[in-house]
Parts: structure tokens; sequence; C-alpha cells
């Protein structure tokens, strides 16, 4: 009997020793609840792993009891353990949440009006930008646009002063990059132009950054030709704290600011930042530059179904600016700029841009059920500002070359009438943009299957903008004659009022039609659009089709020579594009999309001369074409994530309008001193590219990113090309275009590597 007590003991020890745990559980993203492929599981301090199948479960042996822990990490999130009890049975731990760290978007909210997306799911390329590269990048004097840079096929160029940073993607220019706001469209009504002085303080609180190339996924019909810059800023999820900075720099660099959220206190969360900025110069000599930012969002939740934040930000400023330079000279000097000068001791830039912009929104997200949501973003902005130019004749300048406003005023005080005239006298003035924006995109989602969504909204905007010239100063004179071109004044009428270039005070202190001169007009500009994506998706497959109809209406009105109202023109506009991604296995997917824009030209092409008529472009202009051709491969491994893109883009029926300062910045005669308005319509041109980007996980905290872009840009001919004088209106030449299709799109590098 102790015999058999005896083996049987050591049989169950021995059953004990080797027996096994099967652990089981799945990977999801903490944000979507979707299951994560090819995620890693690992039990720590073992060499025992396995990785996540297509459902984002996974199966675990191991023959170790007692405590142990499971380590869950996946490319792009932060890895997350979670403590078990191993038996040597079967055990079922259920979901393990990843979250996204700074190369991925944990930060951002999926919502039908951001049109944000996911890396993994969605068939167009894409790159994001967390907070935390946010904030690593956005330190000094760097602008917005320069936080993109490293993204494939996007170059930014930033030498012209403050906030003047252009930013190309595939090869176009900001007009034809969609950028949003919170789901608002921010691009000029106009002529589609980004303005980044008016957005200097985006780097402070902007929580996430998503750069769709090409067509992107966007439902709204913009101008996503490049492509489509979604910034987010977010209230209800910030962690409750606050900070203050001061930085310095070269050329007298100097940026202070105070920033303070409260984090979701309750219903309410509130975040609030004030920044104050001044510098002498940026890339060149007299680019001096100083302004403020500030930011208020209020969050309130007021169920658990319900998210409202309402957001205030604007960020007046004011600089100066480079414009053309005598070749010879800039190599010579390369900081040279011949559009600046001291007055009375300070620093006066004929070329100063002062703007002051506030934005306003309401964003609305709710769930109304398990399937159902709506989403809604109501905006407004008022910008107020210009920028300033020469006016008049007989500029003086210095032997260096810089403007000598001490010299043109001590002239200009002699003359015995001490009013000036557009022939003899000089005048500061400022060419004036002032508007008003209303609009609203409402989007609905639902699910029609367990697999099939259907999103479907409306986008509507209405604009006004006033165009204006005011002087600034007229350096010793009383007075401008100013009947030039007027229908109604004598040839003896004396404008008499200067205005300040300080943004704050622009706001409201800005000529009223009495004192304006040169040119003065509005446009108006009305905008309703419908929108609708069907999208199917498993967790091998998924594929979208969407359209947007668009109805926009023009109207132009002139109080100057060209008294009364233009027509009103209405141009129909759609788009239609589609895409699919396939994974093969937990790490390797491809993805094709394609799509056809029918876009609406800008209210600045459809007229004949903007600035002096309300005639229409006889043959009246149609609108432009644009195709797009994409394939991708995504890889994903545990640490290792790598992006192929081939694209093509064909842009037909375009107009570009360029301005050129023939001044050459000598005290040489300057007589042929004006700027020049290049019109050239009928524009087409291909842009086709492949481009690679790389990410490599060395360790937590730590990883190695890089990019490589091929493109081959191609104008294939232009239509015609209009000259104007850009001061007086006047017509100085016009010809039939040529055959470009050998001539490189400029402006932005066509192959790039980092």
């Amino acid at each position: 009997m102790k015999k058999f007590i005896y083996t049987f003991i050591c049989a169950l020890l021995s059953l004990t020793i080797y027996a096994q745990s099967t652990i089981t559980g799945t990977i999801l993203d903490t944000d979507t609840s979707e299951p994560l492929i090819g995620a890693s599981v690992y039990l720590k301090g073992t060499n025992t792993g396995t990785v996540t199948d297509l459902k984002g479960a996974f199966s675990l042996t191991t023959d170790k009891t007692g405590n142990s822990t499971i380590v869950a990490s996946y490319v792009g999130y932060l890895a997350t353990e979670k403590n078990v009890n191993l038996n040597g049975g079967d055990m079922a731990i259920g979901s393990i949440m990843l979250s996204n760290d700074a190369v991925g978007i944990g930060e951002v909210v999926v919502t039908g009006v951001m049109d944000i997306v996911r890396d993994r799911r969605t068939p167009v390329a894409v790159s994001t930008i967390g907070i935390e590269e946010i904030q690593s990048k956005a330190v000094g004097n760097v602008e917005f646009p320069e936080l993109m840079k490293n993204t494939p096929s996007v170059y930014v160029s930033n030498q012209l002063g403050f906030g003047d940073s252009q930013m190309f993607m595939r090869g176009f220019n900001q007009t034809n990059t969609a950028f949003l706001l919170n789901g608002q469209p921010i691009n000029g009504m106009e002529d589609g132009r980004m303005y980044w002085s008016n957005w200097s303080g985006m780097s402070d609180v902007a929580s996430a950054v998503q750069i769709q190339r090409g067509l992107g996924s966007s439902k709204l019909a913009i101008s996503s030709v490049g492509g489509t810059v979604n910034i987010v800023t977010k209230t209800v999820d910030n962690k409750e704290g606050g900070f203050a900075r001061m930085m310095v720099g070269n050329d007298g660099y100097l940026k202070g600011t105070a920033s303070y959220s409260t984090g979701l206190q309750g219903k309410w969360a509130v975040t609030a930042l004030v920044d104050h900025w001044q510098a002498n110069n940026k890339w060149s000599d007299g680019t001096f530059g100083q302004g403020q930012n500030y930011f208020l969002s209020v969050g309130y939740v007021p169920t658990a179904k319900s998210t409202f934040n309402f957001l205030i930000t604007g960020a007046p400023q004011n600089h100066g600016q480079r414009w053309s330079q005598n070749l010879e000279t800039l190599e010579e000097t390369p900081r040279f700029n011949q559009h600046w000068g001291e007055y009375n001791g300070d620093i006066i830039s004929e070329r100063t841009n002062f703007y002051h912009k506030p934005v306003i929104n309401l964003s609305w997200d709710y769930a109304i059920n398990d399937i159902s949501s709506l989403s809604s973003v109501l905006y407004a902005s008022f910008g107020r500002g210009g920028g300033t130019g020469n006016y008049g004749s007989n500029r003086l300048r210095t032997d260096a070359g810089q403007v000598d406003w001490d010299a043109i005023e001590a002239r200009q005080s002699q003359d015995s009438t001490g009013i000036g005239v557009f022939s003899d006298d000089y005048a500061l003035r400022a060419s004036m943009n002032n508007h008003q924006w209303y609009g609203n995109v409402t989007t609905y989602e639902t699910k029609l299957a367990e697999n099939l969504s259907l999103s479907v909204g409306a986008d509507v905007r209405f604009y006004k903008g006033d165009h204006f010239r005011q002087l600034v100063n007229t350096f010793g004179l009383d007075g401008w004659n100013e009947s030039f071109r007027h229908a109604e004044r004598a040839s003896d009428y004396v404008v008499n009022e200067t205005f300040s270039v300080n943004p704050w005070s622009t706001i409201f202190n800005f000529a009223d039609e009495s004192q304006r001169i040169a040119y003065d007009y509005s446009e108006n500009i009305n905008y309703q659009g419908v929108f609708g994506q069907v999208e199917y998706s498993t967790t091998a497959f998924s594929t979208f089709v969407q359209t947007a109809v668009s109805n926009q209406s023009y109207q132009r009105t002139g109080r100057w020579s060209d008294i009364g109202q233009s027509d009103l023109v209405n141009k129909i506009g759609y788009n239609v594009k589609g895409g699919a991604s396939y994974s093969f296995d937990q790490s390797n997917t491809i993805f094709a999309n394609a799509g056809y824009y029918s876009r609406q030209p800008y209210l600045d092409n459809i007229f004949e001369n903007i600035r002096y008529s309300n005639d229409f472009v006889q043959p009246e202009i149609e609108n432009e074409n644009v195709i797009g051709l994409e394939l991708g491969y995504k890889l994903f491994l545990q640490n290792f994530a790598a992006n192929v893109n081939l694209y093509n883009t064909s842009w037909g029926n375009r107009t570009n309008i360029s301005v050129f300062n023939n001044d050459n910045g000598t005290p040489d005669d300057e007589s042929d001193d004006f700027a020049q308005r290049n019109i050239e319509r009928g524009i087409s041109q291909v842009h086709r590219g492949f481009e690679l980007d790389l990410s490599y996980k060395i360790m937590d905290g730590f990883r190695v990113k890089g990019y490589t872009s091929l493109g081959d840009w191609k104008f294939t001919e232009i239509a015609n090309v209009t000259v104007f004088n850009d001061d007086t209106g006047e017509e100085i030449g016009s010809e039939d275009g040529t055959d470009l299709s050998d001539i490189h799109v400029p402006n932005a590098p066509q192959t790039s590597l980092v």
C-alpha cells in the first residue's frame, strides 16, 4: 500500500512538473478596437513567443508555472504587459489593448468630419505625425510646414520671411494641396493659397497631423490634387497640466509661450495658450518679424454619446519680406534685400506682410446608436490685413541699395503743394485683403451590415472678400492726388488718411471707400456640396468608393472704374474615387486607388483682369481635370515597417498666376520698376513618381526613419500667356503658349533622400 501511494505521488508530481499552459487572447487597437495583425506576444524572461493572426488572436504554450508576465507589442504602438498566474491549464486572458505611440495616431479620434485614416487599413499613401513628434520638432523659429518635411514627396521652402513658407507635395504647390483644421477647410477660397503666418500657433496646439498623399480619402470636393493635410486639435483628450517656456535664437529670435489644460473635469475641459515672438531677421536682411498667438478651446461632454468642442485661435503678426533680386548681386551678397531701409532710426520694410485672422469653430460628435453617428463643424473666420509696397515713382536708394526713406521725405517735404502725384512722388501703400467666411461640414455615418458602412454629408461655404489699397505713409506729403481710374472722382480728388500696419488695429481700422486708392472691389463665392462613401472592410480586405458633387457661384463687385456687379456664374464640379487593399498575411498588404476630379477654377482665374474688371475670360474658363492612379505595398514586422508607393497624376486645363517684381535692387535708373503679373492658361502637366519610407524601432523611445522620393514631373503645354502691369492693370502683351513636353515642373526637387 505504501509503495502504491509513493508511486501515485511521484506520478502526480511528474504530471505537475511537465504540465503545459496554453494562453489565448486577442490584441486590439485601443481607439478603434480593431485587431492588430502580426502583433508580437511573448512570455517575459523566456524565448516563448508568437504573433497574432488576421483576427488579432494568439495562442501561446508554455510549461512555466506561477506568476508570469505577457508582453504584447506592435510597430507604432506602445508595448503593454499583463500579469498572469499559470497553473498548468488552458487560460483565456481576453483582449490586450495597445495604444499608438508618436509614430501612430493614438491621440486622434477618428471622426467623419476629420477624415483621419488608419495607416494599415485605408488604401491610400498616408503618413501621420503624433503629438510627441510635433513637440520634439516644433522648437525655436520652426514654422509649421517644417513638421512635415520628412514625409516622402514633401518639400518645404522657407527662405522669404517669417510665415512665408511654401510646401510642395508630389510637385504640386500649396494651392493644390487641401488643408483641414478639425475638418474645416482653410485654403484661401479665392486662390487656394496657404499663408502660414496666419497659423503660426498650430505647432503649439496640434495633437496630430496626418498627410494623405495623392487624392487621399477625404470625402470633400476639395483641392487635393497633391494631397490632403489634416491638422487636429483636441481638448477633451488633453491631460491636465501646463507649461511656460522662453526660447532664444540667432538674429534676435525670442519666443515666450504659456499654456494650460484642465483635462476633462467632469463634463468640461479647457485648453488655453498665449504666445509672443519677435526676431530681427530670418533668411535675409530686412525680414524682421513679430507677432502673437492665442488659442482657446473648450470641450464639453454632456453625455457618453455627445461631445462638443469650441475653438477660437488667431496669430496677429507682421514681418518684412524679400522679393526678386538682381542675380549678380544675390550671388555676391546672399542676404541682400533691397526692400528695406532706416527711417527716423527705425527699420521700415517696403514689403511688409501684416495680418490678423481670428478663426472660430464649433464641432459636435454624436453617437446616435451602436451603428450610427453624426459629426458636424460650424466655422467662421474674419481676416484683416495685407501687404505693403511702393506707390508712385522716384524711389531713392542709398549707395548700398536700400530704400532711403529719410531722403524721400526730405525731398517731398519741399513740395509747395504738399500733395503727391503718381508720376512724381513716392508713397508706401498697403494692398488690403479683408474677408468674412462662414461654413459648415456635416457627416452622417452608419453600418449597413457587419462589414459594410455608409457615410454621407454636406459641405456649405459663404465667402466675401474685399480688396483695395490704402496709404500707409506719404513721407512729408499732406495728401495724395488719387483720381486715377476712378469713374466718379474729380481730377483734383485728394486722399489724406494713412493707416497702420499693426495687425491688431487693422481688425477695425482700415480705409473706407472715400480713402481707398488704385482699386476697390469685392468677391462673393458661395459653395454647396454633397458627398458620400461606401466602405467594405474585413480583417484581410478593405475597399471604398467615394463621390462628391458641388456647385460654386462667383460674382465680382467693382467700385472703381469697374462700378457695378458682374453676372453671377455657377460652376458644377464633381469627383469619383475609390481604392482597395488586401493583406496576404499578418505582415504584407498591397493597395491601389484611382480617381477623377472635375474641379472648378478659382475665382481669380475666371476674370480677365481680377483687380480692374468685371469681365469674365472669353472663351469661358472650363473646369480643371485631374486623374490620379496609385499602387502601394505595406510591410509591417515587429520592429520594422516599410511603405512603397507608385503614382501617376495628370492635370489638365489649369491656370497659373504669378507676380514678378522688376525692381533690381540697385540705385541705378528704375524707370522700368513695376510688378508684372503673368497669367498662364490651359496648362497641362503629368506627375509620376516612386516613394519609399522605412521605420525601424531599435528600442523603446528610439526609432530610425528614412525615405526616398523619385519624381518625374513635366509640363505638356500652355495654351496662352497674358502679361499685366500689376500696379495699373494695363495689359502689356499676350502670346500663344508653347509645347513644354520636355520642361520639368520647377520649385521643388524631383529626387530626395533622407
